[in-house]
């Protein structure tokens, strides 16, 4: 575990690195629809996208408390982790349950930025949050898996070298089990066999997110991730890691929108005084800021479980909830103080505005949020 110095000589580091790309930057970035690469891969440079990898594969080596300082001070300046965040965590089903040879065949790649693992093929159109009821078939034929179906909303497919899917490898109506039938694979996208097609979406954010078709994609049985039909507990194993780094973002995000509104609302003088001295303009900013700050105790508390290895569900859950809460209330906040000024594109209130509301709604819903805490924690009957 790193050491508070360590910790905050990650912080500065970080923010040295954001600062080479200004409020300009990812304002002509987000109006372009571009993919910020230049910043991407000054990220990777410094190792920081491989921070979770083991060292034993070119990681390094650091726990989910430095990951998380690391993308909570990218949303902390003008910029956006989930342009890259996805290199840093998802690779961990390949971690945690890939084989000897998958692990190094792939994560030192990863871990230096040579291998792209961006993409994360799970959410289709008729399945949604219940993921268990996705339709796309992967079809064993021999020494090789034939795939055919679509996914939704999945993000830097063409950033990517590889993607990580889950499809269904046993008919659900043969399945006693629900969760069963589900398998995890490694698709290089650099050598697709098979028509895959990928249909950007035209979304209210730059986050390159797309509709995907496969029709006989071809997936070589060694890349296939642990066991046939243990996918879907093998992806739910990384969703405290997942919901741990989105709170990151937001509390960084958060942060961003109540810096912004104060120093705005110091100085802008309207009847002749700051027009943070009134109270309808201060007391949003200094409540959104308290709770701010108390989702990160919960993501601290989150993270700290989580590299002890104890179980962290509930506080990664509520991280999550919290901290998105708390952002969009921030933003909210920030975007009254500064009124018309807010809207326009110069003042970087707009755009921070519409990126953060998503952390609300993906990569889970806030209400299944509260129904995991309701069920599995407050123990009432489930709610779906």
């Amino acid at each position: 575990m790193a050491s508070v110095e360590e910790r905050n000589a990650i912080r500065e580091a970080v923010r040295k690195i954001c600062a080479d790309f200004p409020d300009q930057y990812w304002r002509d970035i987000d109006k372009a629809g571009d993919y910020p690469q230049m910043f991407v891969d000054a990220l990777t440079a410094s190792g920081y996208l491989g921070c979770l990898i083991p060292e034993e594969y070119g990681g390094a080596g650091l726990g989910m408390a430095e990951a998380a300082i690391i993308l909570e001070e990218i949303n902390r300046s003008p910029g956006n982790g989930l342009a890259c965040h996805a290199q840093m965590y998802t690779m961990g089903t390949l971690l945690r349950h890939g084989s000897a040879e998958q692990k190094q065949r792939y994560l030192p790649g990863i871990a230096s930025g040579e291998i792209r693992l961006q993409a994360f093929g799970v959410t289709e159109p008729n399945a949604g949050s219940e993921s268990t009821r996705i339709e796309t078939r992967a079809e064993r034929k021999g020494d090789k898996y034939i795939v055919n179906g679509q996914k939704i909303f999945i993000s830097r497919v063409k950033q990517s070298d590889l993607m990580l899917l889950l499809a269904r490898t046993t008919p659900y109506n043969e399945l006693t089990d629900k969760t069963q039938g589900l398998s995890v694979f490694i698709l290089d996208l650099r050598d697709i066999k098979g028509r895959f097609e990928v249909q950007p979406l035209d979304m209210m954010f730059n986050y390159h997110t797309n509709i995907l078709f496969f029709e006989n994609v071809e997936i070589p049985v060694e890349n296939r991730i642990g066991e046939e039909g243990k996918g879907f507990r093998y992806i739910i194993d990384g969703w405290n890691a997942e919901r741990i780094l989105i709170a990151s973002e937001a509390i960084g995000d958060g942060r961003w929108f109540v810096d912004k509104g104060t120093k705005y609302a110091s100085e802008r003088v309207v009847f002749g005084k700051p027009i943070g001295a009134n109270q309808g303009v201060q007391f949003p900013l200094a409540k959104a800021y308290a709770h701010v700050e108390a989702a990160a105790c919960m993501r601290d508390v989150a993270a700290a479980k989580f590299d002890a290895g104890e179980k962290c569900g509930a506080e990664a859950n509520m991280a999550k909830l919290l901290a998105s809460e708390a952002s969009w209330e921030a933003a909210n906040a920030c975007l009254d103080a500064h009124g018309g000024y807010g809207f326009t594109r110069e003042f970087d209130v707009e755009r921070k505005f519409r990126e953060t509301r998503l952390f609300m709604t993906a990569p889970i819903n806030n209400n299944l949020v509260l129904a995991f805490l309701g069920q599995n924690v407050l123990g009432m009957p489930k709610s779906y």
